[in-house]
């Protein structure tokens, strides 16, 4: 039944958010930088620098769609104030059924505005490079690997992602070993770099022909993929590379030819692995930039040259270290122990609903 008084409080809320998305963004700056770029674009020698033009050009794409999306939603909020108005002076079932579903479109649209508004680090908009590894536990921890790979996928195709598997190595009865993919989209790196870190479930194994309750562990690590232009030194005599053909069930994870490439930055030990593109040369291309966002991670996370320096931080794979518990068995339950946000519907995240865990800690590390 429809109780407008709740409506007044769910729109009064929307007025009071889009407020303070208006303070966060500063719109009238933004507007004020627009109009200064734009300005930019009329002198006579603006487009004789190729490359300093396409940055502005970009630049002003950017402000443009930020200012855009902040009025779109700020006009729907308007539109439910006026119908709320409407309403009052005159009971209508169609224009409330109307009102309702324009609520929750607009209370959605403010959640990814809210979003967008707290993605401003430096290499949030970048595409983001994820590997996942399974813990101890054989069979079962490999298994769970997979399906985490099967639910960045779902909600990267539920976002507007593109998913591109750069690495691939199956399990010995199911699951995988280890999987690096490429999201690509504006802002990937932002959305997914909450993501990293160990994820445990708690299910009755398939694979227990006694049907006993296991506890599995995966880790993700979750990097901004390096744009060409960012110039990076990597000395040619510290890296080491091996050439191998991909190993697999077969189908799209094998290779019928010598083309796969691994490469071992020797001073730090890193080590990255692709497989999946045409070519040796094309592979060895994109294990490169995989090496790049490594090593700037690295410096840029600690600011020290050595991975020996930095593996007191990393959390080994197990009990005591994980950032999300996927609960199966004995009841279901999903369950961030950094933000304390938990859902019921364990099968809904499995199937890609991430975006308020995703929500959830962006806000608590702007606190």
């Amino acid at each position: 039944m429809f109780d407008i008084e709740e409506a007044y409080k769910i729109n009064e809320n929307q007025i009071n958010r889009i407020n303070e998305i208006s303070k966060s963004l500063k719109v009238d700056n933004l507007e004020q930088e627009l109009k200064e770029l734009e300005k930019q674009t009329e002198n006579q020698d603006f487009w004789s620098d190729s490359e300093g033009s396409s940055k502005v050009l970009s630049k002003i794409s950017e402000l443009k769609k930020k200012i855009e999306n902040f009025k779109d939603v700020e006009k729907d909020v308007k539109t439910v104030s006026e119908m709320l108005e409407l309403i009052k002076e005159e009971s209508d079932e169609e224009i409330q059924k109307e009102l309702e579903k324009m609520l929750e479109h607009t209370n959605s649209k403010i959640d990814s505005l809210e979003i967008s508004t707290l993605l401003s680090e430096k290499y949030d908009k970048n595409n983001a490079i994820i590997t996942i590894h399974p813990g101890a536990g054989g069979t079962e921890a490999q298994d769970w690997a997979e399906m985490l790979y099967r639910m960045y996928t779902r909600w990267a195709d539920a976002n507007g992602f593109k998913i591109e598997e750069l690495d691939y190595l199956d399990g010995e009865e199911a699951g995988l070993k280890s999987v690096t993919f490429l999201v690509s989209g504006e802002y990937a790196y932002g959305y997914l770099k909450s993501e990293h870190g160990v994820h445990r479930l708690v299910r009755i194994s398939p694979f227990d022909s006694g049907g006993r309750r296991h506890t599995s562990f995966a880790s993700l690590e979750v990097l901004p993929e390096i744009s060409d232009d960012l110039d990076v030194y990597i000395n040619p005599d510290d890296i080491k590379m091996d050439v191998y053909r991909a190993s697999g069930a077969g189908g799209q994870h094998i290779n019928k030819t010598s083309s796969a490439v691994r490469l071992t930055h020797i001073p730090t030990g890193i080590v990255v692995s692709c497989q999946t593109e045409r070519s040796q040369f094309q592979n060895k291309d994109t294990a490169m930039k995989m090496l790049k966002s490594k090593l700037i991670n690295l410096k840029e996370k600690e600011n020290k040259e050595r991975i020996e320096d930095l593996k007191g931080t990393q959390m080994d794979i197990a009990w005591g270290s994980q950032i999300r518990s996927y609960v199966f068995c004995p009841y279901t339950l999903v369950k961030d122990h950094r933000t304390g946000y938990e859902v019921g519907d364990v099968q809904r995240v499995m199937d890609g609903d991430l975006n308020n865990f995703i929500f959830e800690y962006l806000k608590s590390n702007v606190k």
